[in-house]
């Protein structure tokens, strides 16, 4: 085999390895989390709501949050990041923002603390979407990390 084939392999080998680490990376850039639907009977207590709603809020390594909400068959007046089991109420950790009708999110540079990231790897937080007929909260979906 010549020195040029032998460059050459060993390039390729290099470009496959760096591609199944990129691919198998989960960085701080690389935010966990799974999309989500809200629901009025994973509130606590359930409800009849027919409102529903989805989530794609994801929590980087580096304990970064993003995302929003997006919700329908309801009006909506507030909706938050709780922290909190299946079945449990919990305080409220991140206020999210309306930015339209049927939407909200996140808010810029919003960051957990490592208790609450800690609380977010164990399956114990949760967003929710209140209104005026269901106060304590509408909808409810669990985040999975």
């Amino acid at each position: 085999m010549s020195t040029l084939q032998q460059h050459v392999r060993r390039a390729a080998s290099v470009l496959a390895l760096a591609a199944l680490l990129g691919a198998c990376s989960h960085g701080p850039h690389h935010p966990g989390g799974h999309d989500v639907t809200l629901t009025g009977a994973q509130e606590v207590p359930a409800n009849t709501s027919t409102a529903s709603g989805s989530s794609n809020i994801r929590v980087a390594h580096d304990r970064s949050v993003s995302g929003g909400v997006r919700y329908t068959g309801m009006v909506a007046t507030v909706a938050h990041i709780h922290e909190a089991p299946v079945g449990a109420n919990g305080p409220v950790i991140v206020p999210l923002v309306k930015t339209a009708e049927g939407m909200f999110a996140v808010p810029a540079g919003t960051m957990l603390t490592p208790p609450q990231y800690a609380s977010y790897q164990a399956g114990n937080l949760y967003v929710n979407v209140h209104s005026a007929a269901y106060p304590a909260g509408e909808i409810r979906a669990q985040l999975k990390p």
